[in-house]
């Protein structure tokens, strides 16, 4: 791969722009990718909250299903998305027939959903590939320590499940 500049220079390169750049084309190659498929972002990230917690109750785990408010208050701050944009994706989710919501707020997956859920996880799986390609394990667990310092060194804070 060639690089956008040579080592001393590339070492004065603003972290900023690159986490930016990175960000960018990740999510817009996720995005477009997901919604080839018809769904969206969030709808994935709660089609799969939903379809863990299936597999968790069929292992004996748990009852199944996942409480509305529980995988909203999860999903809501990912990639700024807000508590109204995700209300309204699990209504979307849904309403394409995927999960069911019963009178307790209960999100369970439907036969049609788990379909749906090993095409898209599939995808995401193919797409997991396509941006580790070249990039080893190490690498990749230094870039996120790095990633993260830098949340930590100006102030900010971020969790993901």
């Amino acid at each position: 791969m060639d690089y956008s500049h040579n080592d001393a220079d590339l070492i004065k390169q603003p972290i900023g722009y690159w986490s930016w750049a990175a960000y960018s084309a990740v999510v817009s190659r996720t995005r477009a990718a997901l919604e080839g498929i018809g769904t969206s972002q969030p709808q994935w990230w709660v089609l799969a909250q939903v379809a863990q917690a299936a597999r968790t109750a069929q292992a004996g785990h748990a009852e199944g299903g996942r409480d509305r408010g529980e995988v909203s208050r999860l999903l809501r701050n990912y990639l700024g998305t807000g508590p109204e944009a995700m209300e309204a994706e699990i209504d979307r989710t849904i309403s394409q027939g995927w999960i069911t919501e019963d009178a307790e707020g209960r999100l369970v997956i439907t036969a049609e959903g788990r379909a749906f859920h090993e095409k898209a996880a599939a995808l995401q799986a193919e797409l997991w590939a396509e941006r580790h390609a070249g990039i080893s394990d190490e690498e990749y667990l230094t870039t996120l320590k790095v990633l993260q310092r830098f949340i930590h060194n100006t102030g900010g804070t971020a969790w993901h499940h």
